[in-house]
């Protein structure tokens, strides 16, 4: 997100970055390491498939329900139940787009060569492309892909030490097959409309823009879930001491990533229209219920309940809810 804000910042204020400015010195001794970080991700994090990318660090302990990605920040988020090397993250390779498109609005600011990370930046816009590795023509959605099955459940089971006693453990009902995570459908999927991957006039964008206000997937009067209420996984623990962290709590920090694109898309394409009625809508819940605790409890907090919009998780959280001040601003 650092990488971002800075390429939107040399982006919508060119002027602060002109030459002599000290601006643009602090810009131009920053360049070398935001090259080296997004250099690291383009080595360390690619997928098997060309432009396709995949989260390191997933470990299958037998343990947890679905083995969490922590590198991505997304947790406990579902991805493909076995890690496996044949994942690819469409979050990832979404992220990995807008940073080649800031790392070449930097570049060109400083007068220095972009063609690398332009190039990048289009291969990994070409929706063909996208739609090849991570789009379900089944479920009409975008999904990561892996080595997956959905049949999965907790059991007890006796430890051969009697005096360790009996602990929780994953017990697979359902052999995993290569496949898209379809049944995931929630924050992930969003991504290739949250960082505007897709162009105004994509049919796919369409599609989302369809199912986005459906109450039984991800609408709720409290903002976007993280979730489908329909996902094997909605608001299940991932451990028998893990409870659900990123399985349909409401974020502010995704939310405003998802208001930021609608505010994008209403401005001009076939899906303006219906783009504009969600931004509207999506904006009055965030802000009504992020106030309405803030009033009822005196804080604000890290996520909020899907449920009844209560918040949870962490307070005084002044980090990304805070948002919801650019969020009252119209500020993206």
């Amino acid at each position: 997100m650092l990488l971002l804000t800075i390429g939107h910042l040399v982006k919508t204020r060119p002027e602060l970055f002109k030459v002599d400015s000290p601006h643009r010195d602090i810009l131009d001794r920053m360049f070398p390491r935001l090259q080296a970080w997004y250099q690291w991700f383009q080595t360390t994090q690619k997928g098997e498939e060309a432009t396709s990318y995949r989260w390191r660090g997933r470990d299958n302990d037998g343990v947890q329900l679905n083995p969490k990605t922590l590198t991505s920040g997304l947790d406990d988020y579902p991805r493909a139940s076995h890690p496996s090397y044949i994942e690819r993250h469409v979050d990832l390779r979404c992220w990995m787009y807008a940073a080649a498109d800031a790392m070449a609005t930097i570049a060109r600011v400083l007068e220095l060569e972009t063609d690398k990370f332009e190039s990048t930046r289009d291969q990994l816009g070409d929706e063909d492309l996208l739609n090849e590795l991570h789009w379900s023509p089944h479920t009409q959605t975008y999904a990561d892909f892996g080595l997956h099955t959905d049949g999965v459940r907790f059991v007890r089971q006796q430890s051969k030490n009697p005096q360790e006693g009996s602990k929780v453990v994953r017990s697979v009902t359902i052999a995993p097959q290569p496949r898209l995570v379809t049944s995931a459908f929630g924050y992930v999927s969003l991504f290739p409309m949250l960082l505007k991957v897709l162009q105004p006039e994509s049919e796919k964008l369409g599609k989302i823009l369809e199912m986005l206000d459906k109450p039984d997937l991800l609408w709720s009067p409290y903002g976007l879930r993280s979730l489908s209420k329909l996902s094997p996984l909605y608001m299940k623990r991932n451990t028998e001491h893990d409870p659900p962290y990123w399985r349909g709590q409401v974020w502010a920090n995704v939310n405003y990533l998802a208001l930021a694109a609608l505010r994008h898309y209403s401005a001009r394409g076939p899906h303006a229209q219906r783009a504009s009625a969600l931004y509207t809508a999506l904006k009055e819940n965030v802000v009504r219920n992020i106030l309405s605790e803030y009033k009822r409890t005196g804080y604000l907090y890290e996520q909020y309940s899907g449920e009844d919009g209560r918040g949870s998780g962490c307070k005084p959280f002044t980090g990304w809810t805070a948002l919801v001040v650019l969020i009252m601003a119209d500020e993206y």
